[in-house]
């Protein structure tokens, strides 16, 4: 194999001999790690240690909560918000018109007591919307299920029921159209008082 040299004998981009430099290697031994000699030191630094952490994750989050809540006694809008949108009335309007009302679970309750339905009736999708608890009137502890695509219920006994028949929401729980474009529900009635 054949190297390039310059007339001066030397193989381009290699240092001189002359310019070349030795490093000292260190005879530096790495520091030990702490080890603990007795048995009660081996069994509670370890515990104290677990125990320190879990106390600093408690006030951390105790800590980022106060600050989202500014310390605040009312739920604020960060905490609970007042309104749940739905999105276009016309696009749930279109849900309801093909589907049959629209469910939303309340996620707080296993019974169903708080879960809604938005109901929608008429051409128009700015007017005609109702809210209803999805159980039959007066009955909060027996929760109803839709027949798919339709606007009718089968309840706790199995009873066929409308959508008229359930029970409507606290005062306060309303539908609300914003700007006649997007469709919200007022949940001040379940977030105050």
């Amino acid at each position: 194999m054949r190297t390039n040299r310059h007339a001066s004998g030397r193989i381009p981009g290699a240092t001189p001999r002359s310019h070349r430099q030795t490093v000292g290697v260190s005879n530096a031994v790495a520091p030990e790690p702490v080890r603990l000699k007795s048995t009660w030191a081996r069994a509670i630094v370890p515990v104290a240690a677990g125990l320190a952490f879990l106390t600093f994750m408690g006030v951390a989050t105790w800590g980022v909560a106060a600050w989202i809540s500014r310390d605040g006694v009312e739920p604020t809008d960060r905490l609970a918000p007042t309104t749940f949108p739905l999105g276009s009335v016309q696009e749930r309007a279109d849900d309801v018109a093909e589907n049959g009302p629209i469910i939303l679970p309340g996620l707080n309750t296993t019974t169903g007591e708080r879960t809604l339905v938005v109901d929608h009736q008429g051409d128009d999708p700015t007017r005609g919307w109702r809210i209803y608890y999805a159980h039959p009137i007066d009955r909060p502890d027996c929760p109803v299920e839709q027949v798919e695509g339709t606007r009718e219920f089968i309840d706790c006994d199995g009873a066929t029921i409308g959508v008229e028949d359930l029970s409507p929401p606290a005062s306060g729980v309303n539908p609300v159209v914003e700007d006649q474009r997007r469709l919200l529900i007022d949940l001040r009635g379940v977030t105050t008082g």
